[in-house]
């Protein structure tokens, strides 16, 4: 599966931001010991964790420190 442009284009927010969160998220899914589902399917982590992202299924809270 390819990362949905038309999600990306359309997402109005800090584009920074959701990069950060889809590393990071991408990492997690990464370090999972057994295969993810993502993996049986074909699908490469980091499509996976954008599309995450890009969908809302990601909760993220930003610090005021890290500004």
């Amino acid at each position: 599966m390819s990362i949905q442009l038309d999600k990306l284009i359309d997402k109005n927010c800090n584009v920074y931001e959701m990069t950060c969160v889809a590393i990071k998220e991408a990492t997690l899914l990464s370090k999972k010991e057994n295969d993810t589902e993502e993996e049986k399917n074909g699908e490469k982590v980091v499509s996976a964790a954008l599309d995450k992202v890009l969908d809302d299924e990601v909760e993220y809270t930003i610090d005021d420190e890290d500004k």
